[in-house]
């Protein structure tokens, strides 16, 4: 990564530092749960533009946005591209099983 893409990345919370109540806020949005799911499913990070979203480009900008300030997702530049990555790990370490219990839930339908 060049210190041009270093320079470019966003602002993220410590996990640590997160509350629930600041997770479930974030994940009540059935757009944000959806990107939450991709990721899980993903087998490396992803562009916001590979993304299957029923919204807008700007609409979309805010749920990511949404999601980085809750720690749930971590961004970073590839060339021209930002790269999403869920923080699994780090969110499992402070909330054992949420994320699985959200995937599963999501992947449901309910």
């Amino acid at each position: 990564m060049s210190a041009t893409d270093t320079d470019r990345i966003p602002p993220h919370p410590d996990v640590t530092a997160i509350t629930l109540q600041q997770l479930l806020d974030a994940l009540v949005d059935p757009v944000r749960r959806s990107i939450v799911t991709q990721l899980a499913d993903a087998a490396a990070d992803i562009r916001c533009g590979d993304f299957d979203l029923p919204v807008s480009k700007s609409t979309a900008t805010h749920h990511f946005r949404v999601l980085r300030e809750a720690g749930l997702i971590r961004q970073a530049y590839a060339g021209t591209s930002r790269m999403n990555t869920l923080r699994r790990a780090e969110v499992d370490a402070v909330f054992p099983g949420l994320l699985d219990a959200l995937v599963s839930a999501d992947r449901a339908g309910t």
